[in-house]
């Protein structure tokens, strides 16, 4: 079947007439603000909007019809022409004049990865900063429409790996028709930017800091309008809380979420996933406390509580926070786990591998691919023991079809060989050992902080010009679950039959 390149502009015109509504909505904002860019922002909106809108006129006669190869091209390539025209507004109002600095910092936007060019964050104009919070909302939105309404119709993982629809049954779904789940689950998705906007207003930001930080944190994205991140409202231990609240629910299924507003409150906990998820974020906080108390270096006095020192403030509040932040690689900053002694260090290089659960904004492995693999390698023990036995993997009570388990197995040497490769490049290219494994390992997961030249604290700035398009292209195959990117690089994708 020859791929139908009419079809797939049409969507690349409509993905840019959203892109350029979304830059208008930054320019609507600055103008608010009476900022001087504003026009600019406008001209960039323009040229989306005119592409789009030319875009769209050229392939009026295309075909309503999708093959799988149109739809690889349409998910993978989509997300990089909105990259391109969403990098418009920082070229065009000289906020990020080169073009590779732009182009980084837009992808890090919508593929939730919050790694950053900026070294001076608070001296952005306001409405860049909402365009670069915006990117991020987009692209959180934009991660669970695709799993689930476009990635299971291609065949890969989406919906047969989602907590309420593992292995395959269909009892659990939000709605039956895709456009009416992708329809509830923008609902959900507004609704929480609009709460959390509103706690955070009433914790003590402004609002525009507020709905900022909002978008971020709901999207699992990271970027701040703050300098220092979340650490400029260490004294205001209510922001953190909140913020953690909404990363907690961010890194879980959506799904889930949609059962906890209808109050099916026994579906969220009897799911499997969920609950290692909880015991992850528990085990690892209470481990990281615990050490940083043992430390007393890292004892931090408490604004809001005077007597309580390091148990409370340092100790639970700040590990916590870092743990749920790298967990659902949203990658907020209230600290620099860098600098928690070199074995802490170590302990958050291995939770960038972990993820949060499936059908939610986070990036990285996810927690229900690490569930099929631990328990399929133990069968495995099972099965050397007893070679004729039939012991299917189980998840949530059901079997697993082998196709799945297959799925997850090939998914994680994938990862491995994405995160090895992509390490083995950036060191190439002049990072040291400790930032190129960092490095690959946030890009690839889309966390945002790394190790070494690019810790917590630290920002991407001085990252050579390769690198950069490097650790974006690490980003783009991260979010996009390797196997829809990667896929265009194979001979047999392109060969028409």
């Amino acid at each position: 079947m020859r791929l139908n390149y009419k079809t797939i502009g049409h969507f690349f015109g409509l993905l840019l007439l959203c892109n350029g509504a979304f830059i208008l909505t930054a320019g609507v904002v600055s103008y608010g603000y009476g900022e001087d860019i504003t026009n600019a922002i406008l001209y960039s909106a323009s040229i989306v909007l005119g592409l789009g809108l030319l875009t769209m006129f050229v392939t009026k006669n295309h075909s309503r019809e999708m093959g799988k190869r149109d739809g690889y091209i349409v998910v993978a390539l989509g997300w990089v022409v909105m990259a391109l025209s969403g990098s418009l507004p920082y070229v065009m109002t000289g906020v990020i004049p080169e073009f590779t600095n732009a182009f980084f910092e837009t992808v890090s936007g919508y593929t939730t990865t919050g790694a950053t060019v900026l070294s001076d964050i608070e001296s952005v104009p306001k409405g860049l900063l909402f365009w670069r919070s915006l990117t991020h909302w987009i692209g959180g939105m934009g991660i669970i429409v695709l799993a689930i309404a476009i990635l299971p119709l291609l065949g890969i993982g989406g919906m047969q790996l989602f907590t309420a629809e593992a292995p395959g049954l269909s009892s659990d779904k939000l709605h039956p028709r895709i456009t009416d789940t992708a329809k509830r689950l923008w609902y959900i998705y507004v609704g929480l930017t609009f709460v959390e906007t509103i706690l955070l207003k009433w914790a003590g930001m402004s609002f525009f800091d507020a709905i900022n930080h909002a978008m971020s944190t709901v999207s699992t994205g990271g970027f701040s309008t703050k300098n220092t991140s979340l650490m400029y409202y260490n004294h205001l231990p209510m922001v953190h809380y909140i913020v953690m609240i909404f990363m907690f629910i961010a890194g879980s299924n959506f799904v889930l979420t949609y059962f906890a507003i209808k109050g099916k409150f026994r579906k969220i906990w009897a799911d499997e996933e969920f609950r290692l998820y909880v015991k992850f974020i528990i085990v690892f906080t209470l481990f990281c406390a615990g050490i940083i108390y043992l430390n007393s270096d890292f004892l931090i006095p408490s604004d809001a509580f005077p007597m309580v020192y390091g148990i409370y403030e340092a100790d639970f509040r700040h590990a916590l926070f870092q743990v749920l932040s790298v967990v659902t690689t949203t990658g907020f900053v209230t600290a620099d786990f860098t600098a928690w002694t070199p074995f802490l260090t170590v302990l958050f290089f291995g939770l960038m591998f972990l993820g949060g659960s499936s059908g939610s904004t986070s990036g990285g492995v996810k927690v229900v691919r690490h569930l099929v693999t631990i328990r399929n390698g133990f069968l495995e023990f099972k099965r050397a023991l007893h070679p004729n036995a039939v012991l299917p993997v189980r998840f949530n009570k059901k079997i697993i079809s082998e196709t799945i388990v297959f799925n997850v197995l090939a998914f994680f040497i994938l990862y491995m060989l994405s995160f090895i490769i992509g390490a083995l490049v950036l060191s190439a290219i002049g990072l040291d050992f400790v930032s190129a494994v960092g490095v690959s390992a946030s890009s690839l997961g889309n966390i945002g902080p790394a190790l070494g030249d690019y810790s917590p604290v630290d920002t991407f700035t001085a990252m050579p010009a390769l690198a950069k398009w490097w650790c974006a292209f690490l980003m783009l195959i991260g979010r996009l679950e390797l196997f829809t990117v990667l896929i265009l690089f194979t001979p047999f994708f392109w060969r028409n039959r």
